[in-house]
């Protein structure tokens, strides 16, 4: 005996289906915008990029004998500085004779922490170098400050931008529009206090779980003493973070390297040339110029393959 199978249409359960999802995605989506732009208007962002603001000094730490951390309150509690990873602030006051001085400095908070910015400052003492007697203006003032007295701040600037996962812009002088990169490994060079934008830069990519962007860092100091912010950068180190030192005048004991910047150091130390990789600068101009910019050309490095900041 033969049975006749009954044949459905599916077609209006999966339509419904579909338009469901379709509907659940629209719904999930809107709440995340309204979270993020709530989230905007309840965390207010405290830079002006073309007007200086004064913002009160509310906390001093010193770390060592000429490097302190200051910290500067925003507007209130709930206040983001507003500063997009990769970009940096003018800080201004008028000294003695009237005169402006401005100096450009990174934080080392971020955005997430809000009512608050910190700037970590080597203080260049007068009387100090025999080549720059005077010291540096800016960290004197700066170390000068009393609890409550304020330093004028703007920004953002700078020419490079950090999104995430390894995608950035570089608008360099006379662009118009800023190139879009996208990159899987990272290479870093830091003189001194040129560290402090390469730990934004980290900071920024080893919180998000997501992005899997390989770095390499080298940091070059005159001795062991000078090396800024040396426990925050060992914390970061792991299989995607790779830290390395040299010293102009090393210990004994130094199990890094000793001298300026090579071509045998960035070989060993840095990601080989390639479509996937970049080099971010930031250290004196000579370190830059001197030693920087001919070992890239040696290992194969373009102009196009590495920033300055």
């Amino acid at each position: 005996m033969a049975y006749a199978v009954e044949e459905k249409d599916y077609t209006a359960t999966i339509v419904a289906i579909v338009v469901m999802a379709v509907g659940l995605l629209f719904i999930l989506f809107g709440l995340r915008k309204n979270k993020d732009e709530n989230a905007k208007k309840s965390n207010p962002i405290a830079l002006d990029k073309d007007t200086y603001q004064p913002f009160p000094l509310i906390d001093i730490k010193e770390i060592s004998h000429d490097v302190k951390r200051f910290r500067f309150g925003l507007p209130s509690p709930q206040h983001r500085l507003g500063l997009p990873i990769g970009q940096h602030i003018s800080l201004k006051y008028v000294d003695e004779n009237g005169e402006e001085v401005i100096r450009s400095y990174t934080p080392t908070s971020s955005d997430d922490d809000l009512g608050h910015v910190d700037f970590v400052v080597k203080v260049y003492f007068k009387n100090v170098n025999p080549r720059f007697p005077d010291g540096g203006k800016m960290s004197q003032h700066l170390n000068n400050l009393k609890i409550g007295d304020t330093i004028l701040m703007r920004g953002p600037k700078g020419h490079l931008e950090y999104f995430s996962e390894g995608k950035f812009t570089i608008k360099k002088l006379g662009q118009k529009e800023a190139t879009a990169y996208h990159k899987k490994k990272i290479g870093m060079i830091a003189g001194g206090t040129g560290i402090t934008p390469m730990l934004q830069i980290i900071n920024a990519i080893k919180k998000n779980p997501e992005d899997k962007t390989e770095l390499w860092l080298i940091f070059a100091n005159q001795t062991e003493e000078d090396i800024l912010l040396r426990k925050e950068l060992e914390e970061l180190v792991s299989d995607r973070f790779h830290l390395h030192y040299t010293l102009d005048r090393s210990p004994a004991d130094w199990k890094y390297s000793t001298g300026f910047i090579n071509t045998e150091m960035c070989r060993n130390h840095l990601p080989s040339p390639g479509e996937d990789t970049m080099l971010f600068v930031c250290g004196p101009p000579p370190m830059i110029k001197f030693a920087c910019e001919p070992a890239f050309k040696e290992l194969g490095f373009t102009s196009a393959d590495w920033f300055a900041f």
